[in-house]
Formats: C-alpha cells, sequence, structure tokens
C-alpha cells in the first residue's frame, strides 16, 4: 500500500467512523437540558461532527493532491518502522485488556512504564514522572471534577480507591 493509498483509506475510514459515532450519540439528548446543561450525547457528537470534518478536508486535499502525502508512491510502512508499529499496537492492545483487569489508572500507569521507559528510552525520572502524574491528572479530572467513574477493573481493585473517595467526598 502506498502513502497515497493509506492517507485516502484512513480518512474513509475514519469518516464512516465518525458517522456511525454521530448515530450512536444522537440517540441520547445532544442539546442543552435546561438547568442540568448538556445532554449525554452532545460532547461525544460534536467530536465526532469535528472528526468528521476534518477527515472530509483529508479528502478534498487528497483528491485535489496538495498534501505532500497525497502525491506519495512510496511503500506506507516500510520494513524499519514495522516493528514499532507492531510493538504499539501490541502495546495498545495490552493496554485495552489491562483496562478490564486491573483499571484503567493501573493499565495507563503500566502503559507509559513500557512506552515511555522502554520503547522510548526516556530517563526512569521522566517515566516515574508521567506514570504517576498521568493517572492523577486522569482522576481528579474525571473522578473528581467531572464525577465520573471510570473503569476500576476486577471487583477485587474497587477497594483500594475508597481511601480516596473518603477525601474527596
Amino acid at each position: 500500500m502506498t502513502t497515497k493509498t493509506a492517507e485516502l483509506s484512513m480518512a474513509i475510514f475514519l469518516l464512516l467512523a465518525s458517522i456511525a459515532l454521530m448515530f450512536k450519540s444522537a440517540e441520547l439528548n445532544i442539546g442543552w437540558i435546561p438547568g442540568r446543561g448538556p445532554g449525554a450525547g452532545m460532547w461525544p457528537f460534536y467530536l465526532a461532527l469535528g472528526m468528521a470534518l476534518t477527515c472530509l478536508a483529508t479528502i478534498f486535499r487528497w483528491y485535489r493532491r496538495t498534501t505532500p502525502q497525497s502525491r506519495n508512491e512510496d511503500p506506507f510502512l516500510s520494513p524499519e518502522t514495522f516493528p514499532i508499529v507492531a510493538i504499539t499496537t501490541v502495546a495498545l492492545i495490552g493496554l485495552l485488556v489491562g483496562i478490564h483487569i486491573i483499571g484503567i489508572y493501573f493499565s495507563l500507569a503500566l502503559f507509559i512504564v513500557f512506552y515511555v521507559g522502554y520503547v522510548g528510552r526516556h530517563s526512569w525520572g521522566l517515566t516515574a514522572a508521567l506514570a504517576i502524574g498521568t493517572p492523577v491528572f486522569i482522576f481528579c479530572l474525571f473522578e473528581w471534577a467531572l464525577t465520573t467513574t471510570l473503569p476500576k477493573g476486577l471487583e477485587m481493585f474497587e477497594p483500594l480507591y475508597y481511601p480516596i473517595y473518603d477525601l474527596i467526598y
């Protein structure tokens, strides 16, 4: 597959996914609810709409051949880049599986340790800061500020969060 073909294929795929997300989000209220705020489908709908518009712009630019990628006949994935793509794919699948087993916060920390520390070969100080700081930030944002719970994994991991809940509620 050439870079030119990959750009068009991905734009079409993401456009179709955006349209599907817009239809799914529209099953919920996508408007403003007086006294409550945005409906449950508002943010997903408008984010998907933005993604769809971006995909249409990409397809238009591909058609006009205005980007270097839209004129590039080189192979999309060179033999040198295949290993990093494979490692990234496996790591992301591990992250998704881990979310269901040990929850998003611990899975995200392990993913960052693997990807930043091992794959990226960054310092262990930076890796530790990101592996601790990112889940803490995400927790504070979703659980505390937005009062939206994220997956905690299997039931046996839920009690680990009780002391934190006692502090913030």
